[in-house]
């Protein structure tokens, strides 16, 4: 089945990136896009990220997961650590973070490095979740083939019942991951074809600053 897709086109025109008006820390210039597109309607989830790791298989693979937080340092998200992403950054912690906000026509890329937070970390966000949230990381043996829906509904039935008078525990396979940026890109729609695309690398004391062709 053919589909002809050529039509599909939209002319990018709200706003423009120079060099000029760019933060030369990355960190504030991502916080200052993270923050203009929360204050514009048209995006559910702002902090809803691709992350793509190398797998196992040698292949490169991307899903969307949520960022939890940011600070100077670097981007923090949460899975299971026994899942096909988590083995993949075990076995290859070079990753790479994607945003992109339709309604203020953005894009930032970021390449990095995972490593695992704190034990503490892991463990406070993990109380901090809804309970059924807290539950799911126990139901779920992620990535895992399993033979049915009803193979997790049951599990989550018998959880409930297992800690109906209990704490939920944090799983010991549970737990974030922060991702220290090595490379920045952020992207602006322009007519024409013509984006801006400013790429951030590091550069001794303070980032280096280029604007890339589109």
């Amino acid at each position: 089945m053919a589909e002809d897709l050529s039509d599909y086109r939209k002319s990018y025109e709200k706003s423009e990136l120079t060099i000029t008006q760019s933060d030369q820390d990355p960190f504030k210039q991502f916080k200052k896009w993270f923050e203009e597109v929360e204050e514009v309607a048209g995006v559910d989830e702002v902090n809803a990220m691709t992350v793509s790791t190398i797998g196992l298989d040698g292949f490169p693979k991307s899903r969307v997961v949520l960022l939890k937080s940011y600070d100077e340092e670097g981007f923090v998200f949460y899975t299971n650590y026994e899942s096909e992403k988590g083995k993949a950054i075990a076995a290859n912690p070079d990753v790479c973070l994607s945003f992109f906000w339709p309604n203020l026509e953005r894009q930032v890329i970021i390449k990095g490095k995972a490593e695992k937070v704190s034990e503490e970390t892991s463990k406070t966000y993990f109380n901090s979740r809804p309970e059924g949230s807290r539950l799911g990381a126990w139901v779920s043996p992620q990535s895992d083939v399993i033979p049915d829906r009803e193979f997790l509904e049951k599990r989550l039935k018998d959880l409930e019942k297992e800690f109906s008078e209990n704490e939920i525990p944090k799983p010991d396979y549970w737990g974030g991951y922060k991702v220290i940026p090595v490379e920045f890109e952020f992207w602006q729609g322009r007519p024409n074809r013509l984006h801006d695309r400013l790429r951030y690398t590091p550069g001794g004391v303070h980032w280096k600053l280029d604007r890339l062709a589109p």
